[in-house]
């Protein structure tokens, strides 16, 4: 088969389908992982005798790597070819994933969750990179839709994957991932690869990735930690160390060219706004996801399969809307889905704090988790579209990998410091009478910070899809939205 140019592929076509086909499915087993394990967790823990920081360190470990080396897995898919990339990361997180079933002990298993996060690095910007980068124009928007709408309920079906998988071993919750990983990276080879012709020559951000990673891997080791038992005092380092590495990411990047975190981009008015809509949406809701499942099995009494089919209606309406919420995004702008998106999902959460021991699907979970995902429906597409679309076409990589790693960062660091501000240390998730009071405390925490994530759509994204529109974009222009120098960029569509 002769696989079409870079730009000028069409969605609706067969290379089209194939290209939807492999980003979504490597993506997808991405997200995949980072909700299944959240299922597996109270019968893994019970395995493997992790306490409450160790299970946040099996979820963070992961997140943490991911977060730390995505804005460098955008750079090198820019210089050495995003497919290549893409397909280097599918490989690297299949090993990770085999690595993960075969874990002996909680340490173990932890080392090789960073592992597999250094594969989801790789991959995770890649897929929305070359969408941006290979289809036509007039088709990128709605292939982003498509993204979001089927990755969201990958992640969306996780737990009721996992619950599945539980109930032969909580080993096939990593290995589930290998013949997905399989059907991507055969895929991948009839996409046309692409990357940005300007960085290729250029020196890779080693010491921008080196100060990611220590600044989250510090910040997290204290938010985890300082809760268990007070601020030690290499608790009280973790935190001077990285606030120094904060500081020197700023002035390394500030004025690099090709920088791993490419601050210019920020420059445009709605990318800086869609990051911050994206962080604050997307903290919130990994409280939920590492939390809502071990609610259901250790409070509530539900065995793994009945979690992992709470969250079946998110899937459903996932499916049913994301498409319809990205198309009215694209015709009346981002902000009203996501000031509306956001404010309904902190409604879902504040609903929660009804599932409590002898939880009713049908009168507490089902509810919440409907309001819920009615919300997160209209969120998906439309915050990724204007942060992607806010930059040129040679630049997708290094915004898909700001955009990923914000969304990351945002999790990682919510589910490092809520469970520990609100309780839940020592044993507490593993005792039903803590877990329930600080469950209940973490969904007001979580529903207050994505309904914050509304404010600010509302006060700094653009309602008219024609403001700031215009071919050249991040050009300097005349922004219509704050009427100050502004970049120029595509009009959010889904």
């Amino acid at each position: 088969m002769t696989t079409p140019t870079s730009g000028d592929v069409e969605l609706d076509s067969g290379p089209g389908r194939v290209l939807i086909a492999t980003v979504v499915l490597g993506s997808a087993v991405a997200m995949l992982t980072a909700t299944v394990v959240n299922v597996a967790l109270p019968t893994l823990a019970n395995d493997l005798d992790a306490s409450s920081s160790e299970q946040k360190w099996i979820i963070n470990a992961y997140t943490l790597t991911l977060a730390a080396l995505i804005l460098i897995g955008g750079s090198l898919g820019d210089r050495w070819g995003r497919v290549r990339v893409y397909r280097l990361g599918v490989v690297w997180f299949a090993v990770a994933s085999a690595l993960c079933a075969v874990s002996w002990d909680t340490t173990s298993l932890i080392v090789f969750r960073l592992l597999q996060g250094v594969g989801g690095a790789l991959l995770t910007p890649g897929s929305l990179a070359i969408i941006q980068a290979t289809l036509r124009p007039d088709d990128r928007g709605r292939g982003v839709g498509l993204w979001s709408g089927i990755g969201g309920v990958a992640g969306a079906i996780g737990p009721l994957v996992g619950g599945l998988l539980v109930e032969i071993s909580w080993r096939w919750v990593f290995v589930v991932n290998l013949p997905v990983a399989v059907a991507a990276f055969v895929l991948s080879f009839w996409v046309p690869d692409s990357r940005d012709e300007t960085a290729r020559d250029s020196d890779l951000d080693l010491r921008g990735a080196a100060l990611t990673a220590l600044l989250l891997g510090a910040a997290s080791y204290a938010l985890i930690e300082g809760p268990e038992g007070g601020l030690s005092a290499l608790e009280i380092v973790c935190i001077v160390v990285s606030v120094l590495a904060a500081v020197a990411l700023w002035r390394v990047e500030r004025g690099r060219d090709h920088a791993m975190l490419p601050l210019e981009l920020f420059a445009d008015k709605v990318f800086a706004a869609a990051n911050v809509v994206t962080f604050t949406i997307y903290g919130g809701m990994a409280v939920l996801f590492f939390l809502l499942s071990v609610q259901l099995q250790v409070t509530a009494g539900w065995s793994p399969l009945e979690a992992g089919t709470a969250l079946l209606p998110v899937t459903v309406l996932m499916l049913l809307l994301s498409a319809r919420a990205g198309d009215w995004a694209s015709r009346i702008g981002p902000r009203w889905p996501l000031t509306i998106g956001s404010f309904v999902v902190a409604a879902g959460m504040t609903m929660m704090t009804r599932v409590g021991p002898e939880a009713s699907f049908w009168s507490d979970v089902l509810p919440a988790v409907t309001v819920f995902g009615l919300g997160l429906s209209l969120i998906v597409a439309p915050v990724t579209s204007t942060a992607l679309n806010a930059v040129p076409d040679e630049r997708a990589g290094a915004a898909s990998g700001v955009n990923n790693a914000v969304a990351r960062t945002a999790g990682l660091l919510a589910v490092a410091a809520i469970p520990g501000f609100v309780g839940l240390t020592g044993d507490a998730l593993a005792d039903p009478v803590q877990l329930d009071v600080g469950f209940g405390r973490a969904m007001l925490v979580a529903a207050a910070i994505v309904a914050l994530a509304g404010v600010f759509a509302f006060v700094l994204l653009p309602s008219d899809p024609s403001l700031c529109d215009d071919s050249h974009r991040f050009e300097q222009s005349r922004c219509p939205v704050t009427g100050e120098a502004s970049t120029t960029h595509e009009a959010a569509q889904a």
